[in-house]
């Protein structure tokens, strides 16, 4: 079955057709460096890493570009509020990008491009535009003419003039239209600025992925994707600069995924409801985190909240203990023939469900909705006196799949006690087997207080962290 991707341009879902067979190119917008990320920014990270990881899965092979936007309006004022240098500012808050990230299992991007690392392409790039007659130069403000490019506005669905009425010009803006938008801006005084053709500056904000994204991905690529809140204007530019600068097509395929609401009411500041991803992290455990985010497809809006995570955090448990008692289980089973065929039958058909709905759009809700299925079915079947082991390396073999595509790791929990854990569950079952459940049930206290927990099961004694 094909995978079908929901695309922003065409408002409907298209059967996915990479430019070169077997391979895709896929840009992410990514944050602009001057704070840490909020959970919102969180969602787009884990949504499209899920994207590329069942891509992977079905044997593509992705070259994932995620840029950092580390010069902007926002980043000098937070070097200047907080007496820093730029560049200063711009790296710490990467570094704590990836790290929050990197806590929800987030694969790192192929390329990872910084805009001041990238001056030349995007110089060369305003260059050819101005060359072209889509954009001009007014005392060192460069500008781009949204009027020049035929079919401005097709992303967001909006005519020309819809956009022009909602458009000003800002006090110190010398642009000729009010839609045009700023490529490249003049330095202020003591600010951070590189030369130009048209004297010291630095670049407007849209330009940087267009020039990014053609230097590692080339001029046409498979994928662009992002919050729903870029889609105009960034996206919406991002389209004009591409296509009048390159004469081709930017992007085949547009994704966006969908706000964050807070306790039912959208995230913002003025709100006071505005969560960092770190504080959320450091309260929760990521992999939940990660769990919740892709309960809802990521094109609906989701609201978070600490009664929902735990909920989250249930189900997800709910998942890892039919893992931990099939892989006890294993340890147990023989090589036997015992209605192997039916059970492997309906494991299959598990798998092809799984991968159903994530060719329909990468809709996660379901696909977990399929792992709730085959987790079900593996504690009926753990049910059975007879197990084979070939059954329960297929069952413990679906949930490692589906779990892997959407990024949730399987610890494995320590195998060995320390020898006073050890003497005390021997002597807890000694005390069992003389009717002294007092004693028995003191154990398993102290062995709760330890992080133990035991489950007496017809197999035995079997323990895990708590």
């Amino acid at each position: 079955m094909s995978i079908k991707i929901y695309n922003t341009l065409s408002r409907k879902k298209e059967v996915f057709k990479p430019i070169v067979e077997n391979k895709v190119k896929m840009y992410v917008c990514g944050p602009t460096v001057y704070n840490y990320i909020h959970i919102g920014n969180a969602r787009p990270a884990i949504a499209f890493d899920t994207v590329r990881r069942y891509l992977e899965y079905k044997g593509y092979e992705v070259d994932y570009v995620l840029n950092f936007t580390d010069v902007d309006d926002k980043i000098i004022q937070t070097a200047n509020e907080s007496g820093k240098e730029v560049m200063e500012v711009a790296n710490k808050y990467i570094e704590a990008y990836k790290e929050d990230v990197n806590a929800l299992y987030v694969k790192q991007a192929t390329h990872h491009p910084r805009v001041t690392e990238s001056m030349d392409d995007i110089i060369s790039f305003i260059k050819g535009l101005v060359e072209k007659g889509f954009a001009y130069e007014v005392d060192g403000d460069v500008y781009f003419k949204p009027r020049a490019f035929d079919g401005y506005g097709k992303l967001s669905q909006q005519s020309i003039d819809e956009l022009r009425s909602g458009a000003r010009i800002q006090v110190g803006e010398k642009k000729q239209d009010p839609l045009d938008f700023a490529l490249w801006k003049q330095a202020k005084p003591n600010e951070i600025a590189w030369d130009s053709p048209w004297g010291k500056g630095r670049p407007g904000w849209h330009i940087e992925c267009s020039a990014m994204a053609k230097r590692y991905l080339g001029e046409t690529i498979d994928i662009h994707a992002g919050g729903q809140d870029l889609t105009f204007p960034h996206h919406e530019n991002e389209i004009a600069q591409s296509e009048a600068g390159n004469g081709k097509t930017f992007a085949n395929y547009w994704m966006h995924n969908g706000y964050i609401n807070i306790d039912n009411e959208k995230m913002s500041k003025s709100l006071g409801n505005f969560v960092l991803a770190r504080d959320i992290l450091a309260e929760h455990d990521p992999q939940v985190v990660r769990f919740f985010m892709l309960s809802v497809h990521y094109r609906h809006p989701i609201n978070f909240s600490n009664e929902l995570l735990e909920g989250a955090k249930n189900s997800l448990d709910r998942i890892k203990t039919a893992y931990e008692n099939l892989t006890h289980r294993k340890s147990l089973s023989m090589n036997l023939v015992a209605d192997e065929q039916e059970w492997l039958a309906k494991i299959e058909q598990f798998k092809m469900a799984f991968e159903a709905e994530m060719d329909d759009d990468f809709n996660t809700a379901n696909a977990i909705s399929v792992l709730f299925d085959v987790t079900r079915e593996a504690n009926m079947y753990l049910q059975e006196k007879q197990t084979t082991t070939k059954v329960i390396d297929a069952f413990l073999g679906a949930i490692e799949t589906i779990l892997g595509v959407l990024g949730i790791a399987l610890e494995q929990e320590e195998q060995l006690l320390d020898d006073e854990v050890e003497s005390l569950i021997e002597e807890r079952n000694e005390a069992r087997k003389a009717r002294n459940f007092a004693r028995a049930d003191e154990i398993r206290d102290l062995l709760k207080e330890k992080n133990i927990l035991l489950e007496d099961t017809p197999q035995g004694v079997r323990w895990k962290r708590g």
